[in-house]
């Protein structure tokens, strides 16, 4: 069995833009080591917005070095990046962006999602890449909820939508740089099971909704559970259900530099990329009616 390592209480509240108000689960800089190759987690909701002429979002920023990945749980998000990607995401869906080299993106609510408000809830994680790809093209990944395989766990205790990496016979639906699980499980109420986990890869479990215990420790939504990379199993269970987000990868042993939108190797590597950014080479997005309010 895996050992827990810690408990990460609920993050502080902030507001990403004017449309994202997240709590940060975990970063690189309080969770690193244990939960590499994932570098930062914010999950976002879950609140209700008003019906809205305006477009709530973020505007355009830049990244470099890693990835992001968003998944919807409720509610609209669309994204355009400066290498050509975008599309919307709904309920089930995930974005899988590279930001590699270096690009340019803006995220906002769905302008019908905006125009009726409601549900909103989702995450957006980001994950490193090797110093090898950190300077990969970059690259869009629109996984919709149909793309994504889900499997039935053991003795009826829930399902599992492998949106990276493989398990129970089915392939994962996003491409990766380095090998990893991002799996969306759903617990049914009753459920107790021992998730196997591959050695030495640690793993974080966070509770997005309904709540379980881990390893004997009640873990609550908001709240993320640390186990250790050795050991091939976890041990969960839940009286009323729970969802939860699975993330386990290959560890990336490598020094993490990073400020602000770039996550680098080395500060030097920092500083070029806020020099490519401001001399324009990490591209820019056409002005578009669609993002302004």
């Amino acid at each position: 069995m895996k050992q827990l390592i810690r408990i990460l209480p609920t993050g502080s509240f902030h507001w990403v833009g004017d449309g994202f108000p997240v709590k940060t689960a975990f970063t690189y800089q309080n969770a690193g080591r244990e939960l590499s190759p994932f570098l930062m987690l914010d999950h976002g909701g879950p609140t209700t917005f008003d019906a809205t002429s305006a477009r709530r979002g973020v505007g355009e920023h830049p990244h470099r070095g890693f990835e992001t990945v968003t998944i919807v749980y409720a509610g609209e998000v669309e994204h355009r990046d400066s290498s050509g990607g975008g599309g919307m995401i709904g309920p089930g869906d995930v974005q899988w962006m590279t930001a590699g080299s270096g690009l340019v993106h803006d995220e906002f609510h769905g302008r019908d999602f905006a125009q009726r408000g409601g549900a909103f809830e989702m995450v957006q994680l980001w994950v490193n890449l090797p110093a090898k790809h950190k300077m990969t093209a970059p690259g869009y990944q629109a996984l919709a909820s149909s793309d994504i395989s889900s499997v039935e766990l053991p003795d009826g205790a829930g399902t599992v939508r492998l949106i990276a990496g493989d398990g129970w016979g089915a392939e994962g639906a996003a491409r990766t740089f380095t090998p990893m699980q991002v799996w969306d499980v759903a617990l049914r109420p009753g459920a107790h099971l021992s998730m196997p986990a591959v050695p030495g890869r640690g793993v974080g479990l966070l509770m997005i909704r309904g709540a379980a215990t881990v390893q004997g420790r009640d873990v609550t939504p908001g709240q993320m559970a640390v186990l250790s990379n050795d050991g091939d199993a976890i041990d969960i269970q839940t009286t009323d259900g729970a969802t939860m987000l699975w993330l386990s990868g290959q560890p990336i042993d490598e020094p993490i530099e990073g400020y602000g939108p770039f996550v680098m190797n080395t500060r030097e590597e920092i500083m070029q990329a806020m020099q490519d950014f401001q001399a324009g080479r990490m591209g820019s997005l056409a002005a578009s009616d669609a993002h302004s309010s």
